[in-house]
């Protein structure tokens, strides 16, 4: 996986637009205004993920690469490395779920323009 797979896979989640809103270098996915993937765009080692806090223990402890989020809530966010400790389809099914858990807190009519 590289960042331009990575990033295509992001954009094609309904509704999903992508901003510099920190610095020159960190890439952030969002649905509606609301985060569910941040990453360095230049050197594309790991992903910060909204993740289930029970799942978030249950990941850490089962893969070295997955790790209490960087500069994030640690309860809430996870970062996955991308140097292949941690499966692609492991990654992709993560960050659907990230994407999901945010569109889950949005308002229903937001929600249901994204069907």
């Amino acid at each position: 996986m590289n960042i331009d797979e990575y990033r295509n896979y992001c954009l094609s989640l309904k509704g999903t637009t992508e901003d510099l809103p920190f610095d020159e270098n960190t890439l952030v996915f969002k649905v509606k205004g609301k985060m569910f993937a941040l990453t360095d765009i230049d050197l594309f080692k790991s992903i910060n993920l909204k993740c289930d806090p029970e799942e978030a223990i249950e990941l850490r402890e089962r893969y070295e690469g997955i790790t209490p989020g960087y500069h994030m809530n640690k309860r809430h966010w996870i970062t996955v490395k991308t140097d292949g400790s941690v499966p692609s389809g492991l990654i992709y099914e993560l960050t659907e779920k990230s994407y999901k858990l945010i569109i889950k807190k949005l308002p229903r009519m937001i929600r249901d323009n994204l069907k």
